[in-house]
């Protein structure tokens, strides 16, 4: 079993956010998940990993028995990243803000009333703030660049609210997602939303490859999400400042 007891550490002797207080009423809670994700401590499966249980405990709602049919592969439950970590340990399974999820249920259901044969697979939703301090700390670039691909976590960002989520269209006939141009976490030009045409003009990417994109980003932003300008991955369910305002970091 993979360990990471150093992280599960952290994440117990973490203070918590001081909005945590403050969102135990119904702005927590969702049409779509009437019980808000919260589950009675005394119920919790005793074999649920220590992150897990952290997670469920802050409201938290598990994508996969949330939305029908959507896959999942935390990326950063393997060394199958750009930072070649695994910072999750036992954890394998995603975890949203009930509201994010909500949304996210959209668009799984959009993506497969047009195209039967696919799904979301998605790689990464919340992200605890001592993952997030990892990251930062194990990427290697200037202080000034490390925002442009990781959230500084003396900030937080949308991922340590639980409102934002990396993912992809898998082929379920095929088990394999979509060539999108780039691998997950690809950090350079050709991964970039806004510098496709140029990519293309250079032969970095394919025509082909922004079509399987558009589709993500048709079924993502027809939800409610907000894609960014650097990651074809990467989208939104909340502003920073709205969700700074909504909702507690995860801690």
């Amino acid at each position: 079993m993979k360990k990471l007891s150093y992280l599960l550490l952290g994440l117990v002797l973490a203070c918590s956010s001081p909005k945590t207080d403050e969102k135990k009423g119904d702005e927590s809670q969702s049409d779509s998940f009437p019980n808000g994700g919260n589950t009675n401590q005394d119920s919790l499966n005793e074999s649920l990993p220590a992150l897990e249980k952290i997670l469920i405990e802050q409201g938290l709602v598990d994508i996969e028995e949330a939305i029908p049919g959507i896959k999942v592969e935390l990326k950063y439950s393997t060394e199958d990243n750009f930072f070649q970590r695994d910072v999750y340990g036992d954890l394998v399974r995603c975890y949203l803000h009930p509201q994010a999820a909500e949304m996210l249920a959209k668009a799984q259901e959009a993506l497969q009333k047009d195209y039967p044969n696919l799904s979301l697979l998605v790689y990464d939703g919340v992200r605890p703030l001592s993952v997030q301090q990892i990251l930062w700390d194990s990427l290697d670039k200037p202080d000034s660049v490390k925002p442009v691909y990781v959230s500084d976590p003396k900030i937080g960002g949308l991922h340590n609210y639980g409102v934002a989520v990396d993912l992809t269209i898998v082929d379920l006939e095929t088990g394999k997602p979509l060539d999108m141009g780039t691998t997950f976490d690809f950090f350079g030009y050709p991964a970039y939303p806004d510098r496709e045409l140029q990519m293309l003009a250079e032969k970095k990417i394919t025509k082909a490859q922004v079509a399987n994109r558009e589709i993500l980003r048709k079924v993502m932003k027809g939800a409610g999400f907000s894609g960014i300008g650097s990651e074809w991955w990467h989208f939104n369910a909340f502003s920073l400042q709205k969700a700074s305002e909504k909702f507690p970091l995860i801690n």
